[in-house]
């Protein structure tokens, strides 16, 4: 069957008869946990809501003012999971997100013109595509793809749309003719419960493709196409190369501008000058960075010789650097020299995320290294006279300073 939406895909309300409305539980992820929610599984005799397919995601909308969120294909039918029960044999109001469909229409005849370029002028098959919510990707079935071709397809697929080609459907009932099948692409096949007729989406005499999306009537409606980066595939020898159309395009560019913009306060100068001011800003820091850790180095070796010289020894020492990092630790570690005092160190942010070092003797670093590890909700391990561990709770460092005070005065009994 083919849908209304996929006879007009510009139609934005319909109406229709419910034929079917059953009561069914799907197990969605919510905020992250698994639950099961009650729907209402209607079918109409039509609708304006596609179903997702060909690698394009489901329609939003509205039937009789109750939202529609999901909506899937099984044969020939739509399934239409919605929150309300609706009466068989009655006429309902159907209604597209408009934005929504319209976005998809562009990604989708926009892909179907990339991969054609593609192929054509690379012989680069698209093997799979992806519809995302901020960009779309098309599989190809090459190992890479240079920054001057990647120019180049956009220009030609620019030009392509300038020129204003027609988009038209062709419908074969159940089946394409022989002498036409090898003309005919398809990115994602027929799926193995296709029933009924079959839409070849022709772009000028540019493309043919099998395909049940929505897709525009001139490609000039796509208003333009803007290539983004490769990347390799999962699959061997496939790359993925990302793309935007219409919309998109120019939403990328009002967030370019308005990032831009702010930038340009922050910086107090011209946006031109935005990355050499940026590359100087980096190549100070890491000047500054640099002599700030080997400031902190020579104050490690000045705290160890401080803590060396302190009588009588403690039995446990405990430091905590913010600005510095494992180095320095690992300096203060080795200007102390020795294991009759028991060391707590440790680096980085004063609440969240750290690094700690223990060090002291075999039996005292494995007993208190996991417990404290754990305290500070942290991955690590102990070896011989050091336990190291990354925390993401440093908040707690003082109720592990309460964990060693127990423990040595408990030790001195």
């Amino acid at each position: 069957m083919v849908f209304k939406c996929q006879d007009d895909s510009f139609l934005k309300e319909f109406t229709s008869k419910v034929i079917e409305c059953n009561k069914v539980f799907v197990d969605e992820v919510v905020d992250g946990n698994v639950q099961t929610i009650e729907y209402y599984a209607v079918i109409l005799e039509d609708t304006i809501l596609f179903p997702e397919g060909g690698g394009q995601p489901c329609d939003y909308g509205l039937i009789e003012d109750i939202p529609v969120k999901k909506i899937v294909r099984k044969e020939d039918k739509a399934i239409h999971f919605i929150s309300q029960p609706l009466e068989i044999g009655t006429s309902v109001k159907q209604k597209v997100d408009w934005e929504r469909r319209f976005d998809h229409m562009q990604q989708h005849s926009g892909q179907h013109l990339l991969s054609a370029v593609l192929e054509q002028k690379f012989s680069a098959e698209t093997v799979s595509w992806w519809l995302g919510e901020e960009d779309s990707y098309v599989e190809l079935d090459i190992p890479m793809l240079f920054d001057k071709d990647i120019q180049l397809v956009e220009n030609m697929v620019n030009e392509l749309i300038r020129e204003g080609l027609e988009v038209t459907v062709t419908v074969y009932p159940k089946d394409i003719p022989k002498e036409l099948y090898d003309e005919v692409r398809s990115v994602k096949g027929l799926p193995e419960d296709h029933k009924g007729d079959i839409r070849v989406i022709n772009i000028g005499d540019i493309d043919s493709n099998m395909c049940c999306g929505t897709h525009v009537t001139n490609v000039s409606q796509l208003q333009g196409i803007k290539l983004l980066h490769t990347e390799k595939s999962k699959r061997k020898n496939k790359i993925l190369l990302h793309f935007l159309v219409g919309n998109r395009v120019l939403n990328k560019l009002a967030s370019c501008l308005d990032r831009e913009k702010k930038l340009t306060t922050i910086l107090n100068n011209n946006a031109s000058l935005h990355v050499e001011l940026v590359e100087k800003l980096q190549k100070n820091l890491k000047i500054s960075n640099k002599n700030l850790q080997t400031i902190l180095k020579d104050l490690a070796v000045l705290n160890a010789n401080m803590l060396k010289s302190v009588q009588p020894a403690p039995k446990y020492f405990s430091m905590h650097k913010k600005e510095a990092e494992i180095d320095f630790m690992q300096r203060f570690i080795k200007e102390v020299g020795s294991t009759d005092i028991f060391l707590f160190l440790s680096t980085g942010d004063d609440k969240k995320e750290g690094n700690v070092i223990l060090y002291g003797n075999e039996e005292d670093i494995a007993t208190l290294g996991p417990k404290i590890c754990q305290l500070l909700e942290g991955k690590g391990a102990g070896k011989g006279n050091t336990f190291r561990a990354k925390v993401s709770n440093m908040a707690k460092r003082k109720d592990a300073e309460k964990i060693l005070t127990n423990y040595f005065s408990a030790s001195t009994l």
